[in-house]
């Protein structure tokens, strides 16, 4: 297995373990899937955290060297199971502890919030090797990244420290590399006072409204099957009650 779970209350920490590269194969892509489809199936689970094991590498992405074709079949949900799992609900926490190059890079940011290791960096060199980073990388990084930023990065494979990462809003944190997981755990744990039904109608709503205009994101929202669960639910009744009695919510996602 190239793939460790571990769960610390409402937490998944999923730990890529392949080295020496944590490189992605087939195989492992299907183990990654299996996890976060873990995380999206367990209700007891709320916040995934994804991670590579070591302090050298995240994941130098696609595996060169496992001889498999470059359309290969990467099950579902895409390469790493996640790059193309566009039905999770439940935010997930990108650690990045090192090299993230490639669909690992790929893999970062299909995340929704990305901590960084202070030496971490971040690379796309498919155009290098006479390809094209098609799992994700050409399509999120100009929608993250002003588009000259983005254009340089896709077009020469140059590297971005994690620290320029931050700069441009791409990292929302970036420590030293033995404070990581306590970051992205600190980052879930606030995660974690917000309502599950909350977030979920949320990352729904960004789903939906990503390419509209306001005034039709608005009519979307409006018609959206979470968000309608949401306004109805027992938990929007918790919240505001819980703020007048000065005392945590408690939330039962329902």
């Amino acid at each position: 297995m190239s793939v460790r779970t571990e769960v610390d209350g409402q937490i998944l920490l999923i730990t890529l373990d392949r080295p020496k590269a944590n490189a992605i194969d087939v195989a492992t892509s299907k183990e990654l899937f299996a996890a976060f489809d873990r995380l999206a199936t367990d209700e007891a689970l709320r916040v995934g955290v994804v991670t590579g094991a070591g302090e050298r590498f995240f994941s130098a992405g696609w595996d060169l060297k496992a001889g498999e074709p470059v359309d290969a079949d990467h099950g579902p949900g895409g390469f790493a199971g996640l790059t193309e799992l566009f039905t999770l609900d439940k935010p997930v926490i990108a650690a990045v502890n090192g090299l993230a190059l490639g669909g690992g890079f790929e893999l970062a940011l299909a995340a929704d919030l990305i901590v960084a290791a202070d030496h971490a960096e971040f690379a796309l060199p498919e155009p290098t090797l006479g390809i094209i980073p098609d799992s994700g990388g050409v399509l999120r990084l100009p929608r993250r990244l002003p588009t000259a930023v983005a254009n340089e990065l896709l077009f020469t494979g140059r590297r971005l420290p994690a620290t320029e990462a931050a700069g441009w809003g791409l990292v929302n944190r970036v420590v030293p590399g033995t404070n990581l997981l306590a970051a992205a755990h600190d980052l879930a744990a606030q995660i974690l006072r917000s309502a599950p039904l909350a977030i979920a109608a949320i990352k729904e709503i960004q789903r939906a409204t990503e390419t509209q205009g306001v005034e039709e994101a608005f009519r979307t929202m409006r018609a959206l099957p979470r968000y309608q669960t949401m306004l109805t639910s027992a938990d929007a009744v918790e919240g505001p009650r819980a703020f007048t009695e000065n005392r945590p919510p408690r939330w039962t996602n329902s």
